[in-house]
């Protein structure tokens, strides 16, 4: 089984005008057999109701 997840984020706009995402929960791909798509799992509540999904950054010696 894959360990593919994706972060979810919501974009903040700093006050030097610079965005940033915040990251709010986590996006897994739906089981084979499932009618959705993705499952997506949130532990805060985006104020600006907007999400944007990412993959994870690739850390230095991960491994599969």
């Amino acid at each position: 089984m894959s360990k593919t997840f994706y972060n979810v984020t919501t974009p903040v706009e700093g006050s030097d005008g610079i965005t940033r995402f915040n990251r709010v929960g986590v996006a897994f791909p739906a089981k084979e057999d499932s009618k959705a798509i993705m499952t997506i799992e949130l532990f805060a509540t985006p104020t600006s109701g907007k999400l944007v999904i990412f993959p994870p950054k690739e850390r230095d010696g991960d491994q599969e």
